[in-house]
């Protein structure tokens, strides 16, 4: 997955702003580690990007709907079979 870097800044700089004013002067440093942590913590979530989870959700929703029908099937099947 790639992460979008600009809203990790985006992210970065909103925790930055809430840093109390007495470290303003670390600011820099610590916009710098939040967007290097929060990189990597989201590399290690494997997380999957918006198409290849609409990809596997149509997947799903047809191997369904043939399990349906295969299930019909064989309750025809066995219908048939108990006359």
């Amino acid at each position: 997955m790639v992460i979008d870097v600009l809203k990790l800044d985006e992210l970065a700089r909103r925790l930055t702003s809430m840093i109390p004013e007495d470290l303003q002067g670390a600011r820099e440093d610590i916009a710098k580690n939040f967007r290097s942590v929060l990189q990597s913590s989201l590399q290690r979530l494997e997380l999957v990007t918006r198409e290849e989870f609409e990809v596997q959700r149509e997947i799903l929703r047809r191997t369904r709907s043939k399990l349906e029908a295969l299930e019909q099937q064989i309750a025809e099947m066995e219908g048939q079979a108990d006359r």
